[in-house]
């Protein structure tokens, strides 16, 4: 006998093993999928045989099977059964024993891009004509009362604008809802609505308040020179008017004083240092003007601001005939932080009255979620903001966890109020959904097409999801599980065959709290692990989180962003969140989702045709 002979037949061997494991795992798996929807059955069986097959290491198998010229496995996510019974039957035909695959697999070859096609269409809508990605995009706040806003996005690319329940009210989400729909139409084109339930608040409590003062501040060369004038805007305290562009510092006036001004206006004030600055109203607006000025000022709430040609209000504080002066409005105050190092205790507390930010005292900062100080122990991890902050828990009572700082390990880091705090090692024993959320349902139901289920971390949170739904009566709304916690994450499986009892259903990798519950360094090869079982189960994905954020906040992407996007074309669905020049970010990815779409589609290069060389001249 040939080794070649041989080798077949250890091949054989193996991979008749390989479907022997399926058989086992449909028999472990059938209380999972047994309660799964009708339409879902042969999905639920095929996710339940890449399950199987991921428990081997398959990669001495895979290097063999391909000197063969047979398929490696590495694309079979889909279509597992169908998959292992070709390659079986391939290595019998070699071995001299025919061609024989048998009749019948859960899900054929053909198939499960199809059946992953179907449901990403009724959850998501229908695609763009070039791609299978679709355009989610975060709605600000102005989406409610802006609706050119919300027609520049759908025109740019949009076809799921998504509302945070977090944020604004029902009033504000139903006309949010509503320019949507009106958007959509006018456009001719589908952009369904999307809505996040809050689900628990795990944040910082507040701190004190600083000086309600803003700060002008031109910019300078390296040798102090001004290159560009520091530039406000001058509104009504009143009725305020939006800003005619972004990241200009508001200053609220009286309205009579204001509509006595023009463009060209010079205005004198003492900032709150008691330096004497002057402001040019450069350009009139809507709504008011834009300033400038060439030197660092510093205003505060009731600052006297006269008109050049009046005079300066005394020391006294009495005005002075024929003077055109008025006072600065209401500022925001400035807001606070801690300043944390590695190696410094911070005190977290149950109490959430606004804390001191005194460097003379021990750092502290609340808690909103107080269950964290019932179930929290020695040695457990805490991370604030996203990651940015984080350390370990030394001390534990019964309103207040002590934790030693230890990233980042080198300088300071900023803690803010209303940071989110994550606790991968704390078992909580919270529900993913709050009462406020139950009480969100209502609306959702009748806004939405889908809603997104944040928290989710056992399947006990997603079949509790579905009886509040059952409740309203609703059966048809669509279902997103937010990935974004570790013990989400370890029970995928679990998670996706329960929301897989219901029709429209998919999953979206909040990739931003995953990577804090579970650590940098393993965020690409669990966002990798989630596309293969989404794909194995034909759900949908959601790739969420910093897609193109800085493009979105500053106008200009860095490159590491526009490959990330480039890599979230595996998904059915990418998610951008709200900024600036959120419409650019659109367009931007709308380009790269479109050019990416002709090269790769799930794990699978595509080799079209190349236009990038010429070639070499005779």
């Amino acid at each position: 006998m040939s080794a070649a002979t041989e080798e077949l037949d250890r091949l054989q061997g193996e991979v008749d093993a390989l479907l022997g494991r399926l058989t086992d795992a449909e028999s472990r798996w059938r209380p999972w999928t047994d309660p799964v929807a009708a339409e879902n059955r042969c999905s639920a069986t095929n996710l339940v045989h890449y399950w199987a097959i991921r428990q081997v290491d398959l990669r001495d198998l895979q290097q063999r099977l391909a000197e063969f010229g047979l398929s490696s496995l590495g694309r079979s996510e889909a279509h597992v059964q169908a998959t292992l019974r070709r390659v079986s039957a391939a290595i019998a035909a070699m071995r001299g024993h025919g061609w024989n695959p048998g009749d019948h697999v859960v899900v054929d070859v053909d198939e499960g891009a199809r059946l992953l096609e179907r449901n990403a269409t009724e959850l998501l809508g229908r695609a763009a004509d070039d791609r299978a990605a679709r355009i989610m995009v975060t709605l600000p706040s102005e989406a409610a009362t802006d609706i050119a806003l919300v027609r520049t996005l759908v025109d740019a690319g949009m076809r799921v604008a998504r509302i945070n329940c977090a944020h604004d009210d029902a009033i504000a989400w139903k006309a949010m809802a509503a320019n949507v729909r009106s958007a959509a139409a006018s456009a001719g084109r589908p952009c369904l609505v999307a809505m996040d339930l809050a689900g628990p608040k795990l944040r910082t409590g507040p701190l004190e308040s600083g000086p309600r003062v803003v700060r002008l501040r031109p910019t300078r060369t390296a040798q102090g020179q001004v290159v560009a004038a520091a530039r406000g805007w001058l509104t009504s305290a009143r009725r305020p008017a939006r800003p005619p562009e972004p990241g200009l510092t508001t200053l609220p006036v009286d309205a009579e004083w204001l509509a006595r001004r023009a463009e060209g206006d010079e205005l004198v004030l003492r900032d709150t240092r008691g330096s004497k600055r002057r402001l040019l109203l450069a350009a009139a607006a809507p709504g008011g003007f834009v300033v400038t000025t060439e030197k660092t000022t510093y205003v505060g709430t009731g600052t006297v601001v006269v008109a050049a040609g009046g005079q300066e209000r005394s020391d006294s504080g009495k005005g002075l005939a024929g003077k055109d002066e008025t006072e600065v409005g209401e500022l925001p105050a400035v807001e606070q932080y801690l300043r944390l190092a590695a190696g410094d205790i911070l005190r977290l507390t149950r109490d959430c009255t606004p804390a001191p930010v005194d460097d003379d005292q021990p750092p502290r900062i609340g808690c909103t979620l107080p269950e964290v100080f019932d179930n929290a122990e020695i040695g457990e991890r805490i991370f604030f903001d996203d990651g940015k902050l984080g350390g370990e828990v030394v001390a534990v009572a019964s309103d207040s966890l002590d934790v030693r700082i230890d990233h980042p390990p080198h300088g300071t880091a900023k803690l803010r109020s209303a940071k989110g705090i994550n606790v991968p090692d704390t078992d909580l024993p919270i529900s993913a959904l709050t009462d406020k959320d139950l009480a969100d349902l209502a609306v959702v139901t009748e806004l939405a097409d889908f809603v997104q289920l944040s928290f989710v971390r056992e399947p006990a949170d997603v079949i509790r999801l579905f009886e509040e739904l059952g409740r309203l009566g609703d059966s048809e709304l669509g279902v997103v599980l937010k990935i974004e916690t570790r013990q989400a994450f370890e029970q995928l499986p679990q998670l996706m065959l329960t929301a897989m009892r219901r029709n429209r259903v998919g999953v979206m990798i909040a990739r931003g709290d995953l990577a804090v519950e579970t650590g940098y360094e393993r965020m690409a090869e669990l966002q990798e692990e989630t596309l293969w079982l989404c794909e194995a189960a034909h759900l949908p994905v959601i790739w969420a989180t910093q897609v193109l954020e800085q493009l979105a906040n500053t106008g200009l992407p860095s490159r590491a962003e526009i490959s990330d996007a480039a890599m979230a074309e595996r998904a059915e669905c990418v998610m951008l969140n709200k900024g600036p020049y959120i419409a650019d970010a659109v367009v931007t990815l709308d380009d790269i989702l479109g050019r990416m779409a002709g090269h790769e589609y799930k794990k699978n290069s595509l080799l079209r045709s190349l236009h990038s060389w010429r070639a070499a001249p005779l």
